[in-house]
């Protein structure tokens, strides 16, 4: 009986690594009972060729594509327009060209119809859950292991993380899933940033015009006209889409999720070339964490809180807890300010700390807490730290409790649906120790400014 559920089971299976694992010890009882089948398994299954793609790998490099707002998003469909035979595969199906033209269409007819109706023009740029629905099915219809989708998958999806929360679907599944996530997501900003529907922080995320004025129907309009000139000719299913969301986040002046990008080659490269050459064994600590504190006044680049925590983080690297200070928060505070907190907390840090360069990392995207600390483990990751080491916050008295103390845990799990890190030992009142996870690798759908 063993023997048969292997047979039938393993070609099905064999990209679970649990399965995997239920298939040798069945296979080793089932040896130990009649003195058969560890030769079979051993030649049947692909173990070692599997297990390289059965997690994210700090290997994997992210695909740029069109632009960082796009990429860091909607990762499945940069990638599909980034890879030639992805994009043949499902340009050339028939429903999916039908419903990109359908999409189309719709945008067209919308700047005859809809007039003064702002809303009437932005529903018809969103996916509509049937829409989801039949793209996702015929997604998991043309995937194949051996094909474009499939390479996708097992080359890109699977090691870069982004959809890690999923890790546990199969190939086609996990692509469909993404699908759907990403979709959801263009629906979000579309939502936000057109339509003026509440974002999960109001009071700094908000749209930035009054969609009741009578003269945003028009900018509306003229949006629409844009995004339908773009894409007229396009037969790939979820780009008028696509582009819709793109095009309210940039004339809502929210391409957030592009600050500084590609930091690696620009803001934080002397501290990314220095970290294969670290000795790690030196430190306790992989990095030193300072979360962001955002002035009230528009015309202060750094709060008195921000200088504060740069100071004790600075006693702390002087100490030789870590190799790398980590500065992490966007442009938060106030409403539509100018100013990056880790930019400027960086600038403090070498001009009145006099830490040098090589030794700050910076992390100018967070929006809160939980995306601080979310944030910080995405880029130890990324940049090939050890990511089996404690790491260590610095930061007020107030918002070092906050983390250690499982308030910070449940609003990661509220607003991330997961919890990027695990907490370790407190040193002190303003230090405590953390524990980066892969969770942290997940695109968040519904913050578009800081997916």
């Amino acid at each position: 009986m063993c023997v048969g559920y292997v047979k039938t089971t393993i070609s099905k299976h064999c990209h679970n690594i649990q399965v995997i694992y239920r298939l040798l010890f069945c296979a080793f009882f089932s040896a130990l009972m009649k003195q058969r089948l560890l030769l079979l398994l051993f030649f049947s299954i692909p173990y070692f060729s599997l297990s390289q793609h059965l997690s994210p790998s700090q290997k994997y490099r992210i695909i740029q594509g069109n632009n960082s707002v796009e990429s860091k998003n909607y990762y499945l469909l940069a990638l599909i327009q980034a890879n030639k035979e992805a994009r043949t595969l499902l340009k050339t199906d028939s429903v999916l060209v039908r419903l990109a033209r359908t999409k189309v269409q719709q945008l067209k007819t919308s700047l005859s119809e809809c007039k003064s109706e702002s809303r009437c023009y932005t529903e018809r740029m969103k996916f509509s859950p049937d829409d989801i629905q039949t793209i996702g099915s015929q997604l998991a219809r043309l995937y194949s292991p051996s094909n474009a989708l499939g390479k996708l998958v097992t080359d890109h999806l699977i090691p870069s993380g982004t959809y890690y929360l999923h890790k546990n679907l199969s190939p086609d599944k996990l692509l469909v899933k993404a699908w759907e996530q990403d979709a959801a997501g263009i629906n979000f900003a579309i939502g936000v940033y057109a339509q003026g529907q509440k974002p999960n922080y109001p009071a700094i995320d908000s749209i930035g015009f009054n969609v009741r004025d009578a003269r945003y129907a028009q900018l509306v309009n003229a949006c629409t006209q844009a995004v339908w000139d773009e894409t007229r000719n396009s037969t790939l299913f979820f780009e008028p889409s696509l582009t819709s969301a793109l095009r309210f986040l940039e004339i809502n002046e929210r391409e957030h999720a592009a600050d500084f990008e590609p930091m690696a080659t620009g803001e934080n490269r002397a501290a990314y070339e220095k970290v294969a050459k670290v000795n790690w064994s030196k430190y306790p600590y992989t990095v030193i964490l300072v979360p962001g504190a955002g002035p009230d006044d528009p015309t202060v680049p750094l709060s008195a809180s921000g200088m504060l925590r740069c100071r004790v983080a600075a006693l702390r690297y002087r100490e030789g807890m870590a190799p790398f200070v980590v500065v992490s928060g966007g442009r938060v505070h106030p409403y539509k300010t100018r100013f990056s907190e880790a930019f400027e907390m960086k600038r403090y840090l070498m001009a009145v700390m006099g830490i040098p360069e090589d030794a700050i990392i910076i992390e100018p995207h967070a929006r809160h807490t939980t995306t601080n600390m979310r944030n910080c483990a995405r880029l130890i990751f990324r940049y090939g730290m050890p990511f089996d080491k404690p790491c260590l916050t610095s930061t007020t008295k107030s918002q070092s409790y906050y983390i250690s103390e499982g308030v910070l845990e449940k609003r990661c799990q509220q607003e991330l649906g997961y919890v990027p890190y695990r907490n370790g030992k407190r040193l002190s009142d303003t230090e405590s120790e953390f524990y980066p996870l892969l969770e942290s690798l997940q695109i968040n759908p519904t913050e578009p400014l800081d997916p």
